[in-house]
C-alpha cells in the first residue's frame, strides 16, 4: 500500500518521509539504490522536480547519497542515524511533554511507567 500524500506538509518533504520511513523500517536497506526520480513521480504523479527536492533533502541530511548515471543509494549508517533522531524527536514531543504534565498532577515516574504497563498489556 503506497502513502497517500496530503496537504499537511509540502510534498517535497513528504517524499523524503515516505524515503526516510522505509529506510527505518528495513524496505530500504544501506547500500541499497533507492528509488528513482522518474519511479517516485510516476508513481505519485507529481512533477520531477518535487522529487528531486526531496531526495536532495535526504542527500543534504547524509542519508543518501548520489552515483552520477547510476542512482542514489542509501548512505551506511543511515538507519542508525535516523532512529536517533526519532528517538531525540519522540522525546521531545512525547516524553517530556509527558513528565511535565506528571509533574503538575504530582504523579511519580513509577507511577507514569506503571500506567504505560497497564496499557501494554491491553
Amino acid at each position: 500500500m503506497r502513502p497517500i500524500l496530503d496537504e499537511s506538509q509540502p510534498i517535497f518533504q513528504q517524499i523524503a518521509q515516505i524515503i526516510s520511513n522505509d529506510i527505518v523500517e528495513g524496505h530500504l536497506k544501506e547500500g541499497e539504490k533507492a528509488p528513482s526520480e522518474n519511479e517516485l513521480s510516476r508513481f505519485y504523479n507529481i512533477n520531477r522536480a518535487t522529487v528531486r527536492k526531496g531526495l536532495e533533502s535526504l542527500v543534504d541530511e547524509g542519508i543518501i547519497y548520489k552515483q552520477r548515471g547510476i542512482g542514489m543509494f542509501v548512505r551506511e549508517g543511515a538507519r542508525e542515524k535516523l532512529v536517533k533522531e526519532r528517538q531525540k524527536q519522540y522525546r521531545n514531543e512525547y516524553i517530556m511533554p509527558l513528565l511535565e504534565e506528571a509533574k503538575r498532577l504530582e504523579m511519580s515516574i513509577d507511577t507514569v511507567v506503571e500506567m504505560i504497563k497497564e496499557e501494554e498489556k491491553k
